[in-house]
């Protein structure tokens, strides 16, 4: 369980990072779009993304070094939400022409809607790096609450806050990446796909710590210190092996956020829902109330069962999606 445990986390954040850099690609192509009618290719925008994480995870090699980056995220990540909501509503206004009708067949919007449940879970799972910063320091499992219960109640209003008003604003048509929707002026969509960028940087610095945290354990030398010579280059061959790879696959399938959700499915939905209960029954299983253990046996079926669905539907869209699209398609 263990490995299975490692192995589903970690490709979890590796399809993580690769969803982040076709953000930060999307963003970028949006700015550039304000300046010129014709901008270029996707994956040359893909591309500085990948080289702009590669540049700030040498740099800023780990989690304790992001102490000053913290502050910086929390001004970028308001100023995207405040921005938006605000042309979101003046859009919403104008727009007298919303089709909130959900298109396609039955077996669509079912297969879609299961789709949907596991890319809400890959955005929420954000509320655990406030839980996992929260245990640095005592009451640990207090502070570890607190977080949560700020996530989930604040947090969640945020989430869920702009993209009910995006799909007030623009109905069902609604693109993925809401920037792409919005009305003028020039300045307000580049202050947004700027902001959106540069969180892009330091949040997906945050969800690969992990993986940094490996390689820097198996193939720096451990008894010199992080910005000794030999370190500095190995740490430099490593991120720039990771990045490279991770920015040449992202640039061959630009519908990466199909692979996101399917692992969100096939990873988080077990891990999240599942284990835990499969752990207390572990551990208290023979003490543990009648009501108790019903109710985590009813969490390993249900969300073993909606691991399943969603993943059947996660690959259903992969495959319409290649269909659809090249690779290195311009989307």
């Amino acid at each position: 369980m263990y490995y299975i445990t490692w192995v589903f986390q970690y490709l979890t954040i590796l399809l993580g990072n690769m969803g982040f850099i076709l953000l930060g690609g999307k963003a970028l192509k949006e700015i550039n779009s304000e300046f010129s009618d014709s901008p270029l290719r996707l994956q040359y925008y893909i591309i500085i993304t990948g080289a702009a994480y590669f540049l700030f995870a040498f740099l800023i090699p780990t989690i304790s070094a992001m102490r000053r980056w913290l502050g910086i995220s929390t001004i970028l990540t308001f100023t995207y939400i405040i921005i938006l909501l605000v042309v979101l509503v003046k859009d919403g206004k104008s727009n007298k022409n919303k089709d909130y009708k959900i298109h396609g067949s039955k077996a669509d919007k079912v297969f879609n809607g299961f789709g949907a449940i596991s890319a809400i879970i890959v955005c929420n799972t954000s509320g655990l790096l406030l839980e996992i910063q929260s245990t640095l320091r005592k009451p640990a499992v207090e502070n570890m609450r607190k977080a949560l219960y700020t996530q989930y109640t604040a947090g969640l209003l945020v989430y869920y806050g702009v993209s009910i008003v995006g799909y007030w604003a623009y109905g069902s048509v609604v693109s993925t990446y809401l920037p792409e929707e919005l009305s003028g002026p020039k300045w307000v969509k580049i202050a947004i796909n700027f902001a959106a960028f540069l969180q892009s940087i330091v949040s997906q610095h945050m969800f690969l710590a992990p993986i940094h945290e490996t390689l820097d354990t198996k193939f720096l030398k451990l008894d010199e210190s992080m910005d000794s010579k030999e370190n500095i280059k190995r740490r430099f061959y490593v991120r720039a092996l990771l990045f490279s790879f991770n920015t040449f696959v992202t640039a061959a399938f630009p519908f990466m956020g199909d692979f996101v959700n399917l692992f969100g499915s096939f990873t988080l939905i077990p891990i999240t829902f599942v284990f835990p209960s499969m752990i207390f029954l572990k551990v208290k299983g023979k003490t543990a109330r009648l009501e108790k253990k019903a109710w985590h046996w009813s969490n390993i079926i249900l969300f073993s069962l909606l691991a399943v669905v969603t993943t059947i539907s996660a690959v259903r869209l992969i495959v319409n999606d290649v269909q659809q699209y090249s690779f290195f398609a311009n989307t």
